[in-house]
């Protein structure tokens, strides 16, 4: 258990004006004890109390009794862990994960009508928020390992390759570096496919005058990278140079803009305005960034809405981009890391333009 983990987040349960809370989320259990479990359709719940004690319940077929130096209630398949869980909750207000399963959720309420559930998410996503030194220098070298794995499958791209195929590069470059997987879909677009954000990568073939997005990340000790590079492939006309200088420059004025005590919105501000004022602004159709860490995509979120303050240890992307449909794409994505006086940005691979084949 990292009691200093937990101690913050019974700080910020204090300031929600909950004495108690369910957290079920793997990658906020592990945050707070070290141990990852995915329990698939079973319970899994840690009870963290405003004293800052807690308490893990977990099925015994996971074996963590031998492993773990923290309060542990096992059940196997045949008892009920909803009756072992509601005879430890109190009356009043019970903060419940966001994500926790209605099957149990209900159960509970059923079991416990004198319990009255919140949405609980709050005081844990605030902590993960606020990366420490030993996260920071792991998402760096997850970073660092994402920069050496995208560097090479560039520099592999070859006429008549699929989508499918440079994305399964990527992939097995970076087991080659060690790193446990892809921290999502690996996404590479070629041509038209760059106007769709979210394109899944598929037998698309490249060929000359496309533009390749690389939209990629691997996780390094359970930490997420995410990075996003856009190069040519062949000679790019007069309008992709255009659009490819105007989205460097909104990334560069996001990434400038990120400083402690300023509102998560105005790094969106600073990035739209460069794409806005230079006429493409209906084609920049998605948030500036998201939070990420144990997760691709957590607290903070980097859009128009969000007044969150930017505090030291925050880390998440700056990812503009200019979608033309039909035509093609373009998006240029660092992580940074909020510092006591500016930002680090933890990507270092090259934006300069790259003109390939």
């Amino acid at each position: 258990m990292n009691q200093s983990r937990i101690d913050r987040v019974a700080a910020n349960m204090a300031r929600e004006g909950l004495s108690q809370i369910l957290v079920t989320a793997p990658a906020s259990v592990f945050y707070l004890t070290g141990t990852w479990v995915s329990p698939g359709e079973r319970m899994l719940a840690l009870l963290v109390k405003g004293d800052g004690s807690a308490v893990l319940y977990a099925n015994r077929l996971f074996a963590l009794s031998e492993s773990v130096d923290f309060p542990l209630v096992e059940f196997d398949d045949t008892e009920d862990p909803i009756a072992m869980l509601a005879s430890a909750v109190s009356a009043g207000k019970l903060g419940i994960d966001k994500f926790w399963p209605s099957q149990f959720t209900i159960r509970l309420m059923e079991a416990r009508p004198d319990v009255h559930p919140v949405l609980g998410s709050r005081p844990v996503d605030e902590a993960r928020m606020l990366k420490d030194a030993e996260e920071l220098a792991l998402m760096r070298e997850a970073s660092r390992k994402n920069d050496e794995t995208l560097r090479r499958t560039i520099e592999g791209l070859r006429e008549g390759m699929t989508e499918r195929e440079v994305a399964a590069m990527y992939n097995a470059i970076g087991k080659e570096l060690g790193a446990s997987g892809p921290s999502f879909d690996t996404l590479i677009c070629f041509g038209p496919n760059c106007a769709e954000p979210h394109h899944s990568s598929d037998d698309t073939v490249l060929k000359r005058g496309d533009s390749v997005i690389c939209d990629v990340g691997l996780t390094w000790n359970r930490y997420c990278s995410d990075m996003t590079r856009t190069v040519f492939f062949g000679e790019p006309t007069d309008e992709q140079r255009r659009v490819y200088e105007i989205v460097e420059r909104a990334n560069a004025a996001g990434r400038a803009a990120v400083r402690p005590g300023v509102p998560m919105k105005e790094f969106d501000r600073a990035a739209r305005k460069v794409i806005e004022d230079a006429g493409y602004g209906k084609y920049f159709i998605h948030r500036t960034g998201h939070g990420i860490g144990l997760e691709t995509h957590e607290p903070p979120d980097c859009s128009a809405t969000n007044e969150v303050i930017a505090r030291p240890g925050m880390v998440f992307s700056i990812e503009p981009g200019i979608y033309l449909p039909g035509r093609f794409g373009v998006r240029v994505e660092d992580l940074v890391a909020v510092t006591e006086d500016g930002c680090e940005t933890l990507n270092a691979l090259t934006k300069e333009m790259r003109v390939l084949g």
